[in-house]
């Protein structure tokens, strides 16, 4: 009975010093990766500004083949929504809609989360012509993780988790658009 008091009490007072640390932690991330593309830029943008080719290249629409997908308005204008709805913990549900989109530009986001932790982000996508025929394309997210769940930052860097997600994004999306 007394090991259990001990351990409790440890318990108790490291979950104390996380929820005290967890006020001083930064809330905000931003997390932004690029790649470049062997593609004119009118071809990149015009592809990338379709929310439902995500589905090809985006590494959380690919980790669930059976997620449940709806979408509302039309495809590649300012107001589309794509929401999407999976058992996998690591993609849950939500919703993306754009919110703006700078033609040949930029495409702007907003991100809405429903499980597994509710939340809002808005993201991007830019491209800038490196030549006739080569393409630097820009994705990026920024957040903010409300107390006391900031607390996770203090264990894990988000931003290198989402930038790696990003990257495969980017990589898968490449490969797409130069075969």
């Amino acid at each position: 009975m007394k090991i259990l008091k001990k351990i409790l009490t440890f318990l108790g007072i490291f979950i104390g010093l996380v929820l005290i640390a967890a006020i001083f932690v930064r809330k905000d991330y931003s997390v932004e990766r690029e790649i470049v593309i062997n593609k004119p830029k009118q071809q990149v943008f015009d592809y990338l500004k379709l929310l439902k080719n995500q589905d090809n290249y985006s590494k959380w629409a690919m980790m669930d083949s059976k997620m449940k997908k709806e979408y509302t308005g039309t495809d590649g204008t300012v107001g589309f929504i794509s929401a999407w709805d999976s058992e996998n913990d690591e993609v849950g549900s939500g919703e993306q809609e754009i919110t703006k989109i700078t033609e040949g530009e930029r495409i702007d986001f907003q991100l809405r989360f429903q499980k597994p932790i509710k939340s809002s982000s808005p993201a991007y996508m830019t491209t800038e012509s490196l030549s006739d025929s080569t393409t630097k394309v820009k994705w990026g997210m920024k957040g903010t993780m409300v107390y006391p769940t900031n607390a996770v930052l203090l264990f894990m860097d988000i931003s290198e988790i989402l930038g790696r997600d990003l990257t495969t994004g980017l990589t898968t999306l490449k490969g797409v658009l130069e075969k």
